[in-house]
């Protein structure tokens, strides 16, 4: 079995903005030919896109192609709405909801569905979670940063603190890098931006406290985790003043004025990793840092073109059997929280 567990969808339509104050940025979708639309947000073309985002039967055959039993969907990052104002944020967001709701009915068995929450707000986010929940979605997605805040800063805490009380499972996606002036033009935008601005993030859970103050919170990253495993030696060393993970020196560590209580190690081993390398060298890499069972099969389906099958990379890496099907299947429905179908 393989289970997708970074795939994405977007409404067929939207519903008017009207007199909305965030009218400026609510998308409306441009079904310019059959099976093709463009996403309009603020009268430019965001994407443009096919229909597997929102057609079930294009969608189950695409999947079978790819070898992917089951998908757990979330809507394109960019619909977390994050710039909206809280109560338009928090209609749109449970208007996505809904569609998703009505796409795994259309497919029982195929699709999880991950719902978004109005994170601008952080008190109503953590409301909304409980509704979330009732429509039978076991985790939400969340953008990387909420304009230009990382998720680590202490007004989220209790946001976070929400979802793990709930056990609701949460799923980090990149969303509008930020220091994106920094880079002479728009092309590294993706490839440098994306993965940078989660690593930001990952780091700042770490050094904010949310992992300690939410030790049984289940968190995913995207696209591997960015950047963040490939930086976290020098995180160590910092903690620690030493090489290799060793015992700190006297005065570092945990015995350090301010410091946290565990390494930054400790932390990233607790949370969940996709995949989505390009590279099995990277691929090998994460898992030796952070360990085989916390990683996910993500493909970012439809809008990179994944590897036929989806696990093609990952068999490279020789993987005893019963390792791979938990990277494969088994670490997703542990990280959801969800039971397994009979195999």
């Amino acid at each position: 079995m393989i289970v997708d567990m970074h795939a994405h969808i977007i409404p067929e339509n939207f519903p008017p903005a009207g007199s909305r104050p965030s009218a400026w940025s609510w998308p409306t979708m441009d079904h310019f030919e059959p099976g093709r639309a463009r996403v309009m947000i603020g009268g430019e073309n965001y994407r443009t896109v096919h229909d597997g985002n929102w057609n079930v039967e294009r969608r189950l055959r695409d999947m079978t192609s790819q070898s992917v039993d089951v998908e757990v969907i979330s809507p394109m990052p960019e619909l977390c709405a994050y710039w909206f104002t809280p109560e338009d944020a928090r209609d749109f967001c449970r208007y996505t909801n809904d569609v998703i709701v009505r796409m795994c009915a259309a497919a029982p068995g195929r699709f999880i569905g991950l719902g978004i929450v109005p994170l601008q707000d952080a008190d109503m986010a953590a409301k909304e979670l409980a509704h979330v929940k009732s429509l039978g979605f076991p985790g939400v997605e969340l953008g990387s940063n909420v304009n230009g805040k990382s998720l680590g800063m202490s007004e989220f805490q209790g946001f976070f603190q929400e979802a793990e009380r709930l056990g609701v499972a949460v799923f980090v996606h990149a969303l509008r890098p930020t220091m994106m002036e920094r880079f002479p033009t728009k092309t590294l935008f993706n490839p440098i931006g994306y993965p940078t601005d989660t690593s930001l993030t990952i780091a700042s859970m770490i050094d904010g406290g949310t992992a300690e103050k939410c030790p049984r919170l289940r968190i995913a990253f995207s696209h591997g985790g960015g950047a963040f495993a490939f930086l976290l030696p020098r995180y160590n060393h910092h903690w620690s003043g030493t090489w290799n993970e060793e015992a700190p020196v006297p005065g570092r560590g945990a015995a350090a004025p301010g410091a946290l209580p565990r390494s930054p190690g400790e932390y990233a081993r607790c949370f969940y990793y996709d995949t989505l390398l390009f590279d099995r060298r990277a691929l090998r890499y994460l898992i030796d840092t952070v360990g085989a069972g916390q990683i996910l099969v993500g493909t970012d389906y439809p809008y990179m073109a994944p590897e036929l099958p989806v696990d093609k990379t990952l068999r490279t890496l020789g993987l005893p059997p019963d390792v791979h099907a938990d990277i494969t299947w088994s670490n997703c429905f542990r990280f959801l929280g969800v039971k397994p179908p009979l195999s």
